[in-house]
């Protein structure tokens, strides 16, 4: 059980720094500090990327910021399990993380004039038990705007922003790049040691400024999305802690400036979003568009959806993000699969191919294509692009073409593409959808 506990130490430099209005650990011991285990387990997993993003701000650096992260979390460990669980443990974790950090910091400065120079830097906290810092999720926000600098090449600045900000491993970066590990880390070092060499403020830039910005912060939370709603890897088909973020910081870019494909993606997001309860089953395994339970579906999220596709449009010019959101629209107002409009989606594709012609794109409208005219013309489709050298490595192209080959009676290559998309799957839902694909035929 825990238990209120009002003597723990107020001070994050003395025994981790616990605030007044902590919930400790019974005395009975290993059952209390097993839950507050637990608890520092979940904040990690759900905080600790805000946490980092404040602490960037109030240190500076990247590194530091890294190191006084697991410096706090190291200090909770240790100290929550017989000290309690602060009240307000987000604001401890910074505190800790922040003290650690100057310590570090002086730790790392032979010449005695600088010190005063960092301690004018870094906001004074006068008793961190009462005060809490600054907002953590503006602090991510404006970190993210700060990889987004100019001054980087883009997809430095959305690698560094997935990996520092987002917390996706350098794998999941990779992946979403359809690019290698090692080239994705390299590009990393490199803009983190571009950002130090030019100072380049940890600020959310002044309003002329954020259109040149806009694009890259959009992709980026695009992208986190897209591995929220579908991990690709793992044994989760979804990851929600990753998918509730996007939509949070897809909200403050509204707030901050609501331009049309702000509001698309926002759309977007919480269109797909309303489907998660019903894209699994309750073995966690996926669960097709068509066979899903419509009445899962979260109706608030797909009203707000609509009505920001709605507003997007309105406002014009659309972009990517829009058309995108358009299509999800579609599928959300549609009562059952027979009355989907693939017409309308096909149309869409074709806008969507034009504004940014992909081979993913390209892959996505061979099925809109075939719904609307017959699966041995979406196989077509997917034919020229295996033909081009697109997109063979993905497992996805395969999987289209074997549910392609298998509605046209070709058996035997429909299970070959399986086979092949099976090698390449690493998601573990999909993995078995594909198996019992497999195993029908």
């Amino acid at each position: 059980m825990l238990a209120e506990n009002r003597g723990a130490p107020t001070d994050p430099r003395q025994a981790g720094g616990g605030q007044p209005g902590t919930l400790q650990a019974d005395s009975a011991g290993a059952a209390g500090a097993e839950m507050v285990r637990k608890v520092i387990g979940k904040l990690y997993k759900d905080d600790s990327r805000r946490v980092f993003a404040t602490l960037v701000r109030l240190l500076g650096d990247f590194d530091a910021a890294e190191d006084a992260l697991q410096e706090a979390f190291v200090a909770a460990a240790g100290t929550w399990p017989e000290a309690g669980v602060p009240s307000n443990p987000i604001s401890w974790l910074i505190s800790a993380g922040r003290f650690r950090g100057i310590d570090a910091i002086r730790r790392r400065t032979t010449l005695e004039s600088k010190l005063p120079m960092i301690d004018a830097a870094l906001p004074v906290v006068e008793d961190p038990a009462v005060r809490i810092l600054e907002p953590v999720a503006d602090d991510q926000l404006r970190l993210i705007f700060t990889c987004c600098h100019p001054a980087l090449p883009v997809e430095a600045r959305i690698a560094l922003t997935l990996r520092e900000v987002c917390g996706l491993t350098t794998d999941e970066i990779a992946r979403a790049f359809l690019s290698k590990p090692a080239t994705l880390a390299q590009r990393i070092v490199r803009a983190k040691a571009k950002i130090r060499e030019q100072r380049i403020a940890y600020d959310v830039p002044e309003p002329e400024e954020l259109p040149n910005r806009l694009d890259a912060v959009l992709h980026i939370v695009y992208l986190v999305f897209n591995e929220g709603y579908a991990a690709t890897s793992g044994e989760s088909l979804v990851r929600i802690d990753l998918s509730t973020e996007a939509i949070r910081l897809g909200r403050l870019i509204v707030e901050l400036m609501p331009e049309p494909e702000a509001l698309g993606l926002l759309a977007l997001m919480l269109l797909h979003e309303s489907r998660r309860a019903a894209r699994t089953d309750a073995m966690g395994d996926l669960v097709l568009l068509d066979d899903q339970n419509r009445m899962l579906w979260n109706r608030d999220q797909i009203a707000e959806g609509v009505d920001l596709v709605g507003r997007a449009i309105t406002r014009g010019p659309i972009g990517t993000y829009t058309v995108q959101a358009a299509i999800a629209a579609e599928h959300a107002v549609a009562v059952d699969p027979a009355n989907t409009n693939w017409r309308r989606i096909s149309g869409l594709y074709d806008i969507l191919l034009k504004i940014n012609p992909s081979p993913l794109v390209e892959l996505n409208r061979a099925v809109a294509v075939a719904m609307r005219d017959g699966p041995a013309t979406g196989l077509d489709l997917v034919n020229a692009l295996v033909d081009r050298g697109e997109l063979t490595e993905f497992h996805l192209t395969h999987s289209v073409r074997g549910d392609f080959l298998r509605k046209l009676g070709r058996r035997d290559d429909a299970r070959a593409a399986y086979r092949r998309a099976l090698e390449l799957a690493l998601q573990e839902p999909e993995r078995r959808f594909l198996q019992r694909r497999l195993d029908e035929l």
